[in-house]
């Protein structure tokens, strides 16, 4: 693993493709629970699913090169089973930190400056907790696994082909 877990530039740029991937969930979300009418972790897992797709690609393509490497198949699955936790941590998490904001506190709302648009605080604080959360385990499990030989990959194919 050149460079080690933590290295200056896979951080970097693993950090500007969550932050366009964390973009997309944020307005996504947003706009499933405005336009219809979805409940906040419907809207959260909904814009978590749109984001996933984005962001397979960017992540293979920016953050670990591995864009010259034949096993997108592997990634792929690899890439899942990581999402797969991180959607749990984001979406569960985040609908935790909401809960316990409205227990403990009031709901704060702003407008957004010049539009109708109301913004609740505790859901957008909630969401990007969670999501930052996730975004430290996506990082260490795509460095250390989706994007890396492991072995898990043949194993997963020899136990679905019995």
């Amino acid at each position: 693993m050149a460079g080690g877990l933590f290295n200056r530039r896979d951080i970097l740029a693993y950090f500007i493709v969550a932050a366009i991937g964390a973009t997309v969930q944020l307005v996504a979300g947003s706009l499933f629970q405005d336009w219809f009418q979805l409940s906040y972790q419907q809207a959260l897992l909904a814009g978590y699913v749109i984001a996933f797709i984005a962001g397979f690609f960017l992540t293979k393509l920016f953050a670990f090169n591995a864009k010259n490497s034949a096993k997108t198949q592997r990634e792929a699955v690899k890439f899942t089973l990581v999402s797969v936790i991180s959607c749990l941590i984001t979406v569960y998490g985040a609908s935790f930190l909401y809960d316990f904001s409205v227990q403990e506190f009031q709901i704060a709302t702003v407008i957004i400056p010049f539009s109708v648009k109301a913004v609740n605080l505790n859901k957008l604080v909630a969401h990007t907790t969670g999501m930052g959360l996730s975004f430290i385990s996506n990082y260490v499990l795509h460095k250390t696994f989706t994007f890396r030989n492991t072995g898990f990959y043949e194993r997963l194919k020899k136990l679905l082909n019995l």
